[in-house]
């Protein structure tokens, strides 16, 4: 047995790093593009190009290491099962559970060192490469408004953008706590486009068709709901002396730090469900390693195709509809429809549940 799980493991981690290599350097060489339009077209020196060209890996290993686990899966046990070896390994009376069960313990080892590269090593690259970017010099006061993310860079006021396409700004929410015990100002508008007045440090935010909370004049710690077509507003612009002291953003924060955050907007009456929804996907993600190798197993089994164009065909629709579901739940969850917990791990839930059916049908047939 122990020679079987050694042959076994062999015929995956040649497979398994391969991939992961090609993966990783075609995912570079694309962004690589990106960068160039944003940097090197603008003059930058190519060690500030170089930190960020390395910062980028790190995030791209989050998506690369599990697509090359279900890719090297597919390709190696593929090709034992196209040379008929699983056939002679059930012959031999080895149930097929002992054959996939050492690739099950990868795939749980591969999870849990993700969990750690996206709890500490992520969060750190990203934030380097916010810090890099300011180095640069390029950084301006729209940059401030990221869509999907919690953004506290103005004095005073939490804003939450769904979407942002040049200055047009889609379901438009800014929070204003007024302090303990007191309740939350809200405004939400269905559409907004903000006009930055850099020289005054201004970014003023015109809000159209939706509603904002007042002060009742008869009771300044309460307020009335105010309809309105067109609403006008205006924001101090956080510029950033100190290159230290920069602000870190979701993406930019560890699973504790997210936790901490949370606990704070709680008090503050505040909705923590774009938090929660980064913090469950960073963890769920990571088991993606896991639940690819799941389903990947016993599909390598009964397709029984060495062709490595098949195998690959096979990995890319299977990613393709888990990151599309990933996707979609990611969606629900931000915009309110269904809970953080169980809309991240969803994907997760329904692959690993059909991996567990095909390899129980697999095993006992």
């Amino acid at each position: 047995m122990k020679l079987l799980r050694n042959y076994v493991l062999k015929e995956f981690i040649g497979p398994l790093i391969m991939t992961l290599a090609v993966l990783t350097f075609v995912m570079l060489l694309g962004n690589l593009v990106k960068i160039a339009d944003l940097i090197i077209n603008k003059g930058v020196d190519l060690y500030n190009v170089g930190k960020l060209f390395l910062y980028m890996i790190p995030y791209l290993l989050t998506y690369t290491v599990p697509i090359a686990a279900l890719a090297a899966l597919l390709l190696s046990l593929g090709r034992l099962s196209s040379d008929n070896e699983i056939i002679a390994i059930r012959a031999s009376g080895t149930n097929l559970i002992w054959l996939i069960l050492p690739l099950y313990f990868v795939g749980i080892i591969l999870s849990l060192v993700l969990v750690i590269f996206n709890d500490r090593v992520i969060p750190y690259a990203h934030f380097q490469t916010r810090k890099t970017l300011i180095e640069v010099g390029i950084k301006n006061p729209a940059a401030a408004l990221e869509p999907g993310v919690f953004i506290n860079s103005f004095q005073n006021y939490i804003l939450f953008v769904y979407h942002i396409e040049d200055n047009k700004l889609t379901n438009v929410r800014i929070y204003e706590p007024q302090g303990e015990n007191k309740p939350t100002r809200t405004i939400v508008a269905r559409r907004g486009e903000f006009i930055v007045i850099p020289e005054k440090n201004i970014l003023k935010l015109k809000l159209m068709d939706g509603t904002a909370d007042e002060p009742d004049p008869d009771n300044p710690t309460s307020f009335y709901k105010l309809n309105f077509k067109t609403y006008f507003m205006s924001l101090n612009i956080a510029q950033e002396k100190d290159i230290n002291k920069i602000e870190k953003k979701p993406k930019d924060m560890t699973l504790m730090e997210l936790q901490r955050e949370i606990t704070h907007l709680n008090k503050e009456t505040v909705d923590p469900a774009p938090l929660l929804t980064e913090m469950h996907s960073k963890i769920a993600l990571a088991f993606s390693a896991f639940v690819f190798i799941l389903i990947g197993s016993p599909l390598a089994i009964i397709t029984r195709r060495r062709e490595k164009s098949l195998n690959i065909g096979i990995a890319v629709l299977i990613v393709g509809v888990y990151y599309l579901l990933f996707i979609g739940a990611q969606s629900l969850s931000l915009e309110g429809y269904m809970n953080p917990q169980i809309a991240m791990w969803l994907p997760n839930a329904i692959f690993a549940l059909i991996g567990a059916i095909l390899t129980f049908r697999l095993c006992v047939s």
